[in-house]
C-alpha cells in the first residue's frame, strides 16, 4: 500500500478500543482484522497475518523469554524465595515510602535489560507492596519507568549498540567508535528518559504527590486494602500469583534467590563485554535450570513436582503472551500499511533547525505509540532526523545533531511508555500482576507531564539553533 490517512486507522483503533472496552485482546484482534480488510486481503488474510507476524525470530525470542520468566517466578514462589525476600526486605523497608524507594532502586539495579527489569522487580516486590498497601498500578508504573527509560541512557546495553549502529554511514559517522561517541554525547539531551526515571524517585519518595487515576488507585488501596480494582483482570494468572509455598524444606537466601539473580546479571554483563550483546534469553534458561536442580537437591519437590511448577509458571504468563502476539500482528499491519511513512511524510515540509528537536521527539513518540515499538521507530526516524540535523548544523557534528538523536531516542521511549501495544508495557503489567489497561491509564498522565516539560526544553534548545 501507499501511505495514506487509512494507514493510521488500525493502530489508533486498537488504542481507542482498549481504553473503551478495557479488553486489550479483543481490541487488538478487531484492529488487526480491520487492517487486513483495509489492505484488501479479506477475512482469509487474518490467518496469513498471524503466520507472517509470529513466525519470526524476534517474536519467538521474546516469547521464550517470557516463558522462562514465568518458570523462574514459579520456582521463586514455590521454594519460598519471594516470601523470604519480603521478610528480609521488610526489616529495612517499613513504610510505604521506603518500599516504593526499594522498588525504584531494584529497577535501577537491573540497568541492562528492559525485558528482565519489570519481570524481576514486579514479582519480587509484589508481596511487599501488597503488604504496605501500594496499588498494583503504582508497582507497574515503577517497573515500567525504570526499564526502557533507564536502559536507553546506558552506553553498555543493546539499546546503545542498536541506536549508535543506525547512525553509521550518515552525518559523517564512519565507524562504530564514532557512532558510540555520538550516542554518548547525546545522552545529556535525552530529557524524557532522564526525567522519567527521576520522576519515579520523586513519586516513590513522596516529594511529588500522586495525581490523576493513580491517586484514585492509591486511595482505594490505602482505604480498602484492594491492590487492584473490583473487576480488574491481572495480567499474571492466579495459578502463578497464588502458587503454594513448599513446606518440605527451608529456602536459602543465597542459593534460592541471590545466586540466580547474580547468574542472570553476571551472564548478561559478561556476554555484552565479550560479544557486544547481552545473552538475555540464555541467562534466563540457565537460571531456570540451575534453580530447578537446586530445588530438586533441596527436596522442595520431586522431578514431577518441579515440572508441574514449571507448567504453572508457563500457564501464568499466557495472557501476556497472547497480547504480545496480537501486538506483533498490529505492528505488522502498521508496517505493511506504512503508518510511520505517512506520519513522517506530512511533517517533513515544515521542518527547520529550531523545530527539529521538538518535531523529532513528537513524531517519534507518535510512531512508537501507534506501533508499540521503540526500535522500529528508531529505524525509521534516525535516518531522517540525523542527516537533517547534520545539514542544518553546517555539515558538522554539534549540539543540534546530539540533541536530535536524543530527541528520537526519548520520543521512542515516550510513545512506547504510553502505548498499550508496547511489549515493555505488557511486561510491566505482567510482572506486577496488574490489569493491563489500568496500568496504561494510570501511567499516562505521568508520562504526559514529563513529555510537556521535555517539549518546552526542546523548544528552548531549538531557539538557540535558529
Amino acid at each position: 500500500m501507499q501511505p495514506t490517512w487509512l494507514s493510521i486507522i488500525p493502530p489508533l483503533l486498537a488504542v481507542v478500543l482498549a481504553f473503551i472496552t478495557r479488553e486489550a485482546i479483543i481490541s487488538l484482534a478487531i484492529a488487526c482484522l480491520v487492517g487486513v480488510l483495509l489492505m484488501g486481503q479479506g477475512i482469509s488474510g487474518f490467518p496469513a497475518l498471524i503466520t507472517r507476524s509470529l513466525g519470526r525470530e524476534d517474536f519467538i525470542w521474546i516469547c521464550m523469554g517470557e516463558l522462562c520468566i514465568g518458570v523462574l517466578v514459579a520456582f521463586f514462589q514455590r521454594c519460598g524465595a519471594v516470601a523470604m525476600f519480603t521478610q528480609r526486605a521488610g526489616q529495612w523497608a517499613k513504610t510505604r515510602k521506603q518500599v516504593g524507594l526499594l522498588g525504584w532502586a531494584l529497577g535501577l539495579f537491573i540497568f541492562f535489560s528492559d525485558y528482565f527489569s519489570p519481570l524481576f522487580v514486579g514479582p519480587v516486590m509484589r508481596n511487599l507492596t501488597d503488604k504496605y498497601r501500594i496499588s498494583r498500578e503504582k508497582l507497574a508504573y515503577i517497573c515500567d519507568s525504570t526499564s526502557a527509560p533507564l536502559v536507553v541512557l546506558v552506553p553498555i546495553t543493546g539499546w546503545a549498540v542498536y541506536l549508535s549502529g543506525l547512525t553509521i554511514g550518515m552525518a559523517g559517522i564512519d565507524s562504530k567508535n564514532a557512532a558510540m561517541n555520538l550516542f554518548i554525547h547525546s545522552i545529556p539531551y535525552n530529557f524524557y528518559s532522564i526525567l522519567a526515571v527521576v520522576m519515579v524517585g520523586f513519586i516513590a519518595s513522596q516529594i511529588l504527590p500522586d495525581f490523576g487515576p493513580m491517586r484514585k488507585a492509591e486511595d482505594r488501596t490505602i482505604k480498602t486494602g484492594k491492590v487492584i480494582r473490583d473487576g480488574a483482570v491481572p495480567m499474571m494468572g492466579k495459578e502463578l500469583t497464588e502458587l503454594e509455598i513448599t513446606s518440605s524444606s527451608r529456602p536459602n537466601i543465597l542459593l534460592n534467590f541471590l545466586l540466580p539473580v547474580i547468574l542472570i546479571v553476571g551472564t548478561n554483563v559478561t556476554t555484552f563485554i565479550i560479544l557486544g550483546r547481552a545473552s538475555v534469553l540464555e541467562s534466563f534458561m540457565l537460571a531456570c535450570t540451575m534453580l530447578g536442580i537446586i530445588m530438586w537437591l533441596q527436596r522442595v519437590d520431586n522431578l514431577r513436582g518441579i515440572m508441574q511448577t514449571a507448567l504453572v509458571g508457563i500457564k501464568g504468563v499466557m495472557p501476556a503472551v497472547v497480547i504480545l502476539a496480537l501486538a506483533y500482528c498490529i505492528n505488522t499491519v502498521s508496517r505493511e500499511m506504512k503508518t510511520a511513512e505517512y506520519v513522517v511524510g506530512i511533517t517533513k515540509s515544515w521542518m527547520n533547525p529550531g523545530m527539529l528537536p521538538l518535531a523529532a521527539f513528537i513524531i517519534s513518540g507518535f510512531i512508537s505509540f501507534a506501533t508499540g515499538t521503540s526500535w522500529g521507530t528508531y529505524a525509521i526516524m534516525v535516518p531522517i532526523a540525523l542527516p537533517l540535523a547534520f545539514q542544518f548544523n553546517g555539515g558538522t557534528i554539534g549540539s543540534l545533531v546530539f540533541c536530535s538523536l536524543a530527541a528520537v531516542a526519548g520520543g521512542g521511549v515516550f510513545g512506547d511508555h504510553c502505548s498499550p501495544l508496547s511489549d515493555t508495557t505488557v511486561l510491566s503489567s505482567l510482572g506486577s500482576a496488574c490489569d493491563h489497561i489500568d496500568h496504561v491509564k494510570t501511567q499516562l498522565p505521568y508520562t504526559l507531564v514529563v513529555a510537556v516539560v521535555v517539549s518546552i526544553l526542546y523548544v528552548i534548545f531549538g531557539i538557540s539553533f535558529m
